[in-house]
């Protein structure tokens, strides 16, 4: 490719106003040093009007860049680099390293010796040119946090942490990501451990898994982040603060537990007796009717009851279930450790019906949920999981309700098996709901089915 089609190109990706600018600036600038220096020689000539009349020239022509031309090139000026700031501070071999300057300067100012001065000043020089080599090395470096869809408490995860070099022609050296802790920061950190990254190419992208465990459900918020170097002799590190409000949502532990274990055999022998359907467990005998099958006659009951009985199973071919989370746990005034023991038993309903849900979600049931606030509609389990997961990772406690009206409710679906867990007293239960529900009481966690 020629010079001249090497200019033409740049040329026409050029800006050309600023380009235009920039030149008439540098001609009009020209101009008014040569003035300046012509009414510098008049001035030694004793030509005094002549000189003042170039000087005067030269001012008006600086001043006419200044006014028209700077700010056309000023808005043209990316001016990023100014808002660009770092943090720093000497660490402990920088503390030794100038401590070790101090003692050479005493030195050589002492003795004189000029090898002592040439030493002093190349110590001074690294100094310096540590600070530059690590603001290059942070400068335009920018980073990604990208976490799972779906974090369950307890349960490792694997982040993707990714820096993004925005330099066109440096790498960078030796970074490590950390998280911001403020004040106003929750007690745990998205990042817990710093991620390094060793090298970072010029215009490349590198990135790490980071494993993560949030130890409870909720909402993890970190809103900042900050990248640290030691480049390149660890006298000094600078960080840079990155704004990336992060944000995670934790959903409760779906693992079975000691309560869902024991509530499981109970649960189920409450479901297949709840209606009858073509399982293989016998759930009543009834009158024969002429469209009843022959092989679904008892004939032990029919000798002994003088007439044919058929047998009826548990249905087990669909399950429909209501699922609730009764959260009117406690008083807002009650004593301390009561309030502890009530927010304990609450995280363990929670997480107890998250797990419940995510066994009928693995039984490809209809599942449909309720609580205060909150309603999915019926649907097949694999719809309203994580509509369910979500709600149950954001639930908080709520003072009694009087009148009851989230369990009241429950009795306008008698064609769903219910599923209650609830802090309310044994017997407090509405009576419509005894016969299609399994209750699972806060107060000690033992299930009772009514």
């Amino acid at each position: 490719m020629s010079v001249t089609s090497i200019a033409a190109n740049l040329w026409a990706k050029a800006d050309r106003p600023g380009v235009r600018a920039f030149f008439l600036s540098m001609a009009a600038l020209a101009v008014a040093l040569v003035l300046a220096l012509y009414s510098g020689a008049a001035a030694e000539l004793g030509r005094l009007r002549v000189a003042s009349i170039s000087a005067l020239a030269a001012l008006v022509v600086a001043g006419w860049v200044a006014v028209t031309l700077v700010p056309i090139l000023a808005r043209r000026t990316p001016l990023r680099w100014l808002g660009y700031k770092m943090e720093y501070k000497v660490t402990r071999d920088g503390y030794f390293y100038m401590a070790g300057i101090l003692l050479i300067s005493v030195a050589a100012l002492n003795t004189g010796n000029n090898l002592l001065f040439l030493i002093l000043a190349s110590l001074i020089a690294i100094i310096l040119m540590s600070g530059i080599l690590s603001s290059i090395t942070l400068s335009g470096v920018a980073m990604r946090l990208q976490l799972p869809e779906h974090i369950f408490a307890g349960q490792p995860i694997r982040a993707s942490l990714e820096l993004h070099n925005e330099k066109l022609t440096l790498p960078s050296f030796s970074l490590r990501v950390e998280a911001v802790m403020t004040k106003n920061s929750p007690p745990a950190a998205l990042l817990e451990t710093p991620v390094y990254f060793p090298y970072l190419p010029k215009r490349g992208r590198v990135s790490q898994t980071v494993p993560i465990s949030f130890p409870a459900r909720g909402v993890y918020r970190q809103d900042a982040f900050r990248i640290v170097t030691r480049f390149p002799f660890g006298f000094l590190q600078k960080a840079h603060r990155v704004d990336l409000r992060t944000e995670a949502l934790v959903y409760p532990s779906v693992e079975p537990t000691h309560e869902f274990f024991e509530i499981l055999p109970g649960l189920q022998g409450a479901m297949e007796s709840l209606a009858k359907g073509r399982g293989q467990d016998l759930y009543a005998l009834r009158d024969y009717v002429p469209t009843d099958s022959a092989r679904h006659v008892h004939w032990k009951a029919s000798a002994r009851l003088g007439s044919l009985m058929v047998r009826e199973f548990t249905r087990e071919d669909e399950t429909r279930v209501l699922l609730v989370l009764d959260p009117h746990t406690f008083n807002a005034d009650v004593a301390e450790p009561l309030r502890a023991a009530a927010v304990d038993r609450f995280e363990r309903a929670v997480t107890l019906c998250a797990g419940i849900a995510w066994h009928f979600f693995e039984r490809n049931a209809q599942l449909q949920f309720r609580s205060a606030g909150m309603e999915t509609a019926l649907a097949p389990a694999e719809e309203t999981i994580f509509a369910i997961l979500r709600h149950l990772a954001m639930a908080q406690p709520l003072p009694p309700d009087p009148q009851h009206a989230l369990l009241t409710n429950l009795a306008a679906s008698p064609e769903l098996f219910k599923i209650i867990v609830t802090s309310q007293p044994r017997g407090s239960i509405p009576g419509s709901l005894w016969h299609t529900s399994y209750v699972v009481f806060l107060g000690d966690l033992l299930p009772v089915c009514i």
